[in-house]
């Protein structure tokens, strides 16, 4: 048995010692690997990544970088939606608010009206006329949202009928869809107004 401790010959020294030509690198297949006692051919430097950057990023490059990934993130959000958007259920939902024009999309814009018009110093007709469109947008909001509901429960008994997502949940998630604006909604709609779900 050999000597652990044993120092290598001369020759064995020169081969460790000795460099690759290209043209030996190029005979060789990829998956390559040199015998023990040789030396590792260099990669290429070709189609390797970019190393980071050397310096560090001064205070409006930061800023500029945080900036951009913000508004990136902001737009897989509008794309995607978070976790509360994921499932089959929960896109039809999306997609029986968005097929429809709603009551609510009109809410915000007539409550702020009916705030203006309640005002003490208004004559007592805007008044009069700010408390009923007051009432008539909450009775319509109420009346298009039980129609909402009425169908994505009827389609999703349809089509999940083993579905295992809570009903009500899924209710307000509709009913909270319809009454904001479309083009702020997230994730972003899917079809068009009119279109058949």
């Amino acid at each position: 048995m050999p000597s652990l401790f044993r120092r290598k010959s001369t020759d064995l020294v020169d081969e460790a010692v000795s460099s690759v030509t290209p043209e030996e690198t190029a005979d060789r297949p990829r998956g390559y690997t040199p015998a023990k006692g040789r030396e590792t051919p260099k990669r290429p430097t070709v189609g390797r990544r970019p190393a980071g950057p050397t310096r560090p990023l001064t205070k409006e490059e930061e800023r500029e970088r945080r900036r951009q990934l913000r508004t990136e993130a902001a737009a897989d959000f509008r794309r995607e939606g978070g976790p509360r958007d994921r499932g089959p259920e929960r896109l039809l939902a999306r997609n029986v608010v968005d097929s429809r024009r709603t009551v609510g999309t009109w809410f915000f814009g007539g409550a702020l009206i009916v705030l203006i018009g309640s005002n003490a110093a208004m004559p007592p007709v805007v008044r009069l006329i700010s408390n009923v469109l007051w009432g008539a947008l909450a009775l319509g909001v109420v009346v298009d949202s039980l129609l909402i509901c009425r169908k994505i429960g009827k389609l999703v008994r349809e089509r999940f009928p083993k579905t295992d997502q809570r009903m009500g949940s899924l209710y307000l998630y509709a009913v909270m869809r319809s009454i904001t604006f479309r083009r702020m909604r997230a994730p972003a709609p899917q079809v068009k107004i009119g279109d058949k779900v």
